[in-house]
């Protein structure tokens, strides 16, 4: 089969940065799939604009509906398209598309795994390093694995023959439960995770869209629902730990 790699943006009044991202997301030879999660119109105005340049296509959803659902839809668009691969990508500019080259590269030595970006501890402002460390626990419990280095990072690598097989089937978090709930389900249905460190940029001026008490809210009810999948999966899912020692692990090092 031959590998072909685009990236999927969800965006949500993300104007300040999107252009950026996209132009060098491009330059790095990707196709680009926009996704207006229901943006106001200062916002999807840019995105109608970007749209017009080549080896960019914008979908627009009819009202904000979540990054969980507005990334699936970009996925399933992705597929649509003829990819095999769909790299996530925030618009916010946060992630380093430096490491575009990595992810594929990565991706091309294992076309059935997820790439899995991973972000260092030390670089993480205090109140997310704590809630990423908590929810660090409870994916190692609900996968019973290690493997799973930072199910939080929304800058990862898609096999999507093996992504939609799980969308196909069921529906996974439609907000800020995504990511992780997604991560955690494809392993489960026997996906290699395989971690990829990488840079994230934290600044004032990238707007978070984070609801401090309903996403808290779907995160929490998210670990409990993975919980008693684990307790169903437990047999399987501790045969399997052996076989995961074997995946190499870069999410301390950067692929040159």
């Amino acid at each position: 089969m031959v590998l072909s790699f685009c990236a999927v943006i969800p965006v949500y009044n993300h104007h300040k940065k999107i252009a950026q991202v996209v132009e060098k997301i491009r330059q790095e030879g990707l196709f680009v799939i926009l996704i207006d999660d229901g943006s106001e119109r200062f916002c999807a105005d840019v995105l109608n604009t970007i749209a017009e340049t080549s080896g960019v296509t914008l979908v627009r959803l009819e009202k904000n509906s979540g990054k969980g659902v507005a990334v699936c839809r970009g996925l399933y668009e992705a597929h649509k398209l003829g990819f095999t691969h769909a790299l996530q990508v925030d618009a916010d500019g946060q992630h380093d598309l430096n490491d575009i080259p990595h992810f594929v590269a990565l991706s091309k030595l294992n076309p059935k795994a997820v790439i899995s970006g991973a972000r260092a501890y030390s670089a993480m402002p205090k109140g997310r390093s704590r809630g990423r460390r908590l929810t660090d626990f409870w994916v190692a419990v609900n996968s019973l694995s290690l493997q799973l280095k930072d199910s939080m990072c929304g800058y990862r690598m898609y096999p999507l023959a093996q992504t939609l097989q799980l969308l196909d089937r069921r529906n996974v978090g439609a907000r800020m439960d995504f990511d992780t709930d997604m991560l955690v389900r494809l392993y489960w249905q026997g996906c290699d995770v395989i971690n990829l460190a990488t840079n994230i940029r934290y600044a004032n001026e990238i707007p978070s869209h984070f609801n401090l008490v309903k996403d808290n809210v779907r995160i929490v009810w998210m670990h409990i629902k993975l919980f008693g999948g684990m307790l169903v999966r437990s047999p399987r899912l501790l045969i399997r730990k052996p076989y995961d020692a074997r995946i190499p692990d870069n999410s301390s090092i950067t692929l040159l």
